[in-house]
């Protein structure tokens, strides 16, 4: 019998323990370690502040879950990655052995570098339920009291897609409430390009979210390098397409929302270990989502070291999207089945991505068959269905979570719209 750990409990790393039940024989163990006793669907946090949700509904209580799937859960934090062990070292003091460890662990959201950046210092984030509660709080503060709203992604990103949508649902709120005319809005993002996303642009993404900033005049500064954050007050230089000073801004705020760089988890970019992390602190695979160096560990979703897709002025990390981290968690399984049964790891996530990005009242959605270019297939369209889909898709994954269910969606959905795409 062999144990697999799986470390971390979020987007990657549910599914990637349903999925392993499923893919192994029954005397296989599966163990989750997770720091939070609840799953958090990410992707709806941006609704949070304005009350499009509450934080409770985008919470599932893991430990029943897990018991129904037959998956031991330890509700503890990771405090260390004992790759020459094959351990796991917890905050309690206790240790979990493995066979196999897949990392799951998702982002160290790196607020320390930038002065003031995050809810320690003076603007909110979206990146975890918790944070959303907070910035949902600050937007209380903000209605009372109204001005300039900065949103945006600091450099060193990798995740731009919910700053954009951050950015429209506000204005929508703002527009229902009949007070946008008293709220001048700014995008600061280190993208070269609006819609550049991470991924060089994927379809017309520039023109169309190009043109959705300016059919809702919201001002932007794309090569933006964030200084420094003060109360009420962000610094920022905008540079030439060398990396070389163009402007300085001081942007004024009343409310504001910056996504920051990632990094590795601590328990992981802290190992201790030549082989298992590169600098900053991303889990090194292969192409089967192997490490090179330590072939027991596995690892899927945004823990995962994967290269810029392109050189940009300023510092832009690629994103890891649901589908990409859907067929690292699909070939992950397969892959841990083939080594048990004494065969080589054969299998390779398509690392494609299907978004649907929420723009308030419409949205952009974007297909890129891989991800990364050059691409087979590449596609984009917006529209009121975009914003009603994802409503649809946030209900459906809840349901897929609270169910246990292993069930590949984003596979099926592109398959869906790659057959839209082909009768155009």
């Amino acid at each position: 019998m062999a144990k697999i750990v799986v470390l971390g409990a979020g987007i990657g790393g549910v599914p990637m323990a349903f999925e392993l039940k499923e893919t192994l024989k029954k005397e296989h163990e599966v163990v989750v370690i997770s720091d939070s006793p609840t799953f958090h669907f990410v992707p709806s946090n941006p609704w949070v502040p304005p009350k499009w949700r509450k934080p409770e509904d985008l919470k599932i209580e893991l430990a029943p879950v897990m018991a129904k799937k037959g998956i031991t859960f330890v509700q503890q934090k990771a405090v260390k990655v004992d790759a020459l062990h094959n351990k796991v070292d917890l905050a309690d003091g206790g240790a979990v052995e493995y066979d196999y460890l897949v990392i799951a662990t998702g982002p160290r959201l790196a607020f320390d570098e930038v002065p003031g950046l995050g809810p320690e210092g003076h603007t909110s984030s979206v990146c975890h339920v918790d944070h959303a509660a907070v910035a949902a709080q600050d937007w209380d503060k903000f209605m009372t009291d109204p001005g300039p709203i900065v949103i945006g992604a600091v450099q060193g990103a990798s995740c731009f897609g919910p700053a954009y949508e951050y950015l429209m649902i506000l204005e929508t709120e703002l527009r229902k409430r009949k007070i946008r005319d008293q709220v001048p809005m700014t995008f600061v993002t280190s993208e070269p390009y609006i819609g550049h996303l991470g991924l060089g642009g994927v379809g017309d993404t520039k023109g169309l979210l190009e043109s959705a900033l300016r059919d809702k005049t919201i001002r932007w500064i794309t090569n933006a390098k964030v200084d420094r954050i003060e109360a009420g007050m962000m610094f920022v230089t905008e540079v030439d397409d060398d990396g070389n000073e163009k402007k300085k801004h001081e942007l004024p705020f009343k409310h504001s929302m910056m996504l920051p760089a990632f990094t590795g988890v601590d328990a992981v970019r802290h190992c201790g270990v030549d082989g298992l992390v590169n600098p900053r602190g991303f889990v090194i695979v292969d192409k089967y989502q192997r490490n090179p160096t330590f072939k027991n560990i596995y690892a899927v979703g945004v823990c995962v070291a994967i290269p810029p897709v392109e050189k940009t002025p300023l510092p832009v990390g690629t994103p890891k999207t649901g589908y990409m981290i859907e067929s690292m968690v699909t070939a992950t399984a397969h892959n841990i089945r083939d080594e048990l049964a004494g065969k080589q790891p054969s299998d390779v996530p398509s690392l494609s991505a299907l978004c649907l990005a929420d723009l308030g009242d419409t949205g952009v959605a974007f297909l890129a068959v891989p991800q990364i270019p050059p691409r087979n297939t590449t596609w984009s369209n917006h529209g009121k269905w975009v914003h009603l889909a994802k409503i649809a898709f946030e209900k459906y994954f809840m349901r897929k979570i609270r169910k246990g269910i292993s069930e590949p969606f984003y596979e099926r959905m592109t398959l869906k719209f790659l057959g839209v795409v082909r009768l155009k």
